[in-house]
């Protein structure tokens, strides 16, 4: 596929997350706080309509993701 990362907002990855098992565990103002049991650090991901390019690759990188795996998750 295409190595460009995908344009998504912040509800459809934080909804593409679940499913990887990341939970949600706290929102402050429009900031939410991802978890996923045996890993040691969270994710903070915006609910902006359209997550900047950078900030997109950092929450993979976090995450362990890449923009295919996130294609995949958001079919």
């Amino acid at each position: 596929m295409s190595p460009r990362q995908p344009v998504v907002s912040g509800e459809r990855l934080i909804k593409a997350l679940r499913k990887e098992g990341w939970e949600v565990v706290r929102q402050r103002g429009s900031h939410v706080r991802l978890k996923k049991p045996g890993r040691r650090h969270a994710l903070v991901v915006p609910l902006h309509r359209e997550i900047r390019r950078g900030t997109l690759a950092g929450i993979l990188r976090d995450a362990d993701l890449s923009a295919d795996e996130l294609r995949r998750l958001l079919d």
